[in-house]
Formats: C-alpha cells, structure tokens, sequence
C-alpha cells in the first residue's frame, strides 16, 4: 500500500509499516497545501491511504466521495504514538477505500 504521512505525523512511524510504501508530506513537497488540495494531490498520485494528526479532517471534508483511506492519530507525540505502532499498522490493513479510522493515543 502507498502511504502518505501528513504534517504533525511523525516521520519515524514510517518504519513500523513496512513493507507499505511510506512517504511524507515533506518528502514530497506538499507541506503547504490545504487538506482539500492534499487529499486530491494524494489520490491523484496513487496513494492509497492518509495517516494524519489533524483531528478535524472529517468535519473540514467530505471524506465519502474519496478512495483514499484516512487515519487519524490523536497526538503528534512520537513516545505515545510509538507505543501504538502495532495498533496503527492493523487498523490501516483494515481500512478499506474510502475508510476512516482515529486512534485515540
């Protein structure tokens, strides 16, 4: 799977999903576009699913007209989030097109 890691979502989460595709939002120079443009670049691209920190995603969108699959952390604390990798990775091999998933860290 082709995964998008948004601003506020630690980069060194990327090596608790492999064998997944991970990149960045700054890996790809996206770090300045809002989260409709984000999400339209991101399927445009191929990438399949969205983990983000941004709580408010599902109020600021409409995430069901989409094939991506967004999943929200409730923290930007690395520690925490550390802690829940395994949790993170299940729930993004369950997500399927379309889903939305947070996790409260």
């Amino acid at each position: 799977m082709k995964v998008l890691l948004d601003q506020g979502t630690p980069a060194p989460l990327r090596r608790y999903l492999r064998p997944h595709v991970v990149q960045t939002c700054a890996d790809r120079g996206w770090s300045s576009l809002d989260n409709g443009d984000l999400l339209d670049r991101a399927e445009a691209e191929g990438f399949e699913a969205l983990i983000t920190t941004d709580q408010n995603l599902r109020q600021q969108q409409n995430l069901a007209a989409r094939r991506i699959r967004v999943l929200v952390l409730t923290t930007t604390s690395w520690p925490r989030i550390r802690n829940k990798t395994r949790q993170v990775r299940e729930a993004l091999e369950n997500l399927v097109a379309g889903g939305y998933c947070e996790i409260d860290v």
